[in-house]
């Protein structure tokens, strides 16, 4: 049975996170936020309360509700994929937070099981979505740089044990500078390129203890597990380049950091790693840069799955999609592996570019 009006939507997951999406989604006219569902049964109450949300209670009560069509997973990434294919198993689609999977097997297994049963799989990163990253990929693809080249990215911080309390898991397995932080900036390649083919990388690692330096367990020691350093050299299938770094391990910081070159100029992109910010255009023979303000959406977390139930509404593809996401973790796995090894990697999947939003998206607006 095709459905129409607005989207039912659950959340699985009440912690921190949970707030950015409840407070968006609630405000979003096509969607219709029913039911929050946690492990901590006071933690689902309590924010279902503080958003208005009618719903609380148990994973299992919210998949066997007939009214939720979308459901939101803001798991731990270790259950990412094993709590996707519940919600599968029970007939609904899911919106995932990143990464969609920790290794290429289950984040490919999980989109087959989307497959089979006629399901979608959406996920996070949904900044790319925002009106900054949209107004410069409005703006490559109506020629302002020419035909796209070649891309510089940079997120270069000392580390999150500076300020984070509890710092260890992002220097964990499944973690440190790549894996926290890639997903941004190769998110927003891909969105630029299209899909990548091949990897070569080199990484380090700073230091093998760490010392958390605030909150209540500084001066605490914790071991480093992963590299804290990676700079890679990516090539795309349509013959662009990029040169990406990741590193928890710089003293001085550049964050945010996107370059994207072409035949006629260079765009300077603003931060991947939020919703909004200005572009600026360098083209060859031009003393002075031009300045491209956003235009469209700056609704933080929720955007995409509010494109999600639009795009299921309508039949056509969502834009921060799960082959989207399973591509970047296989683009992020590669730069890991080429490090390792050594060696050049091939990606193990492609993916098609996604198209840019119109200038007049908007989440709020009610539409279904």
């Amino acid at each position: 049975m095709t459905r129409t009006g607005r989207v039912g939507v659950g959340v699985i997951g009440a912690g921190v996170i949970s707030g950015t999406y409840l407070e968006n989604m609630t405000a979003f006219a096509d969607l219709d936020v029913l039911f929050v569902a946690d492990l901590d049964l006071e933690r689902a109450q309590a924010q279902a309360k503080a958003y208005g949300v009618p719903g609380h209670g148990t994973v299992d009560e919210l998949l066997a509700r007939d009214d939720i069509e979308i459901v939101v997973n803001l798991t731990i990434p270790a259950v990412h994929t094993e709590v996707g294919e519940r919600i599968i198993a029970a007939g609904k689609h899911v919106w995932s937070e990143k990464p969609l999977a920790l290794d290429h097997e289950s984040g490919a297994a999980l989109l087959t099981s989307a497959s089979a049963a006629g399901l979608r799989v959406a996920c996070a990163p949904d900044t790319v979505l925002g009106a900054g990253i949209q107004t410069a990929m409005r703006a490559i693809a109506r020629g302002d740089i020419g035909e796209p080249l070649t891309a510089t990215t940079m997120f270069h911080v000392p580390g999150p044990d500076a300020w984070h309390p509890n710092p260890e898991f992002l220097f964990a397995l499944g973690a440190g500078p790549l894996f926290d932080m890639g997903p941004y900036y190769i998110t927003t390649l891909v969105h630029a390129f299209g899909a990548a083919s091949r990897v070569g990388a080199v990484s380090s690692k700073s230091s093998a203890i760490r010392t958390i330096g605030s909150g209540p367990r500084v001066g605490v020691e914790f071991p480093v597990e992963v590299p804290t350093h990676h700079a890679a050299v990516i090539a795309f299938e349509g013959g662009a380049s990029a040169q990406s770094t990741f590193s928890f391990q710089n003293a001085l910081p550049r964050m945010g950091f996107v370059e994207i070159s072409g035949t006629e100029g260079t765009l300077v992109l603003p931060d991947p790693n939020t919703f909004e910010g200005e572009s600026t255009l360098w083209r060859f023979g031009q003393e002075e840069p031009t300045t491209i303000p956003a235009v469209g959406s700056t609704y933080g977390r929720g955007s995409g799955v509010l494109d999600l139930a639009r795009s299921i509404r309508a039949g056509v593809p969502e834009r921060a999609s799960g082959a989207v996401a399973a591509h970047v973790l296989d683009v992020l796995l590669a730069i890991s592996d080429a490090a390792e090894s050594g060696t050049t990697v091939d990606v193990a999947s492609s993916v098609a570019k996604p198209t840019p939003l119109a200038e007049d998206w908007d989440p709020a607006t009610a539409t279904l």
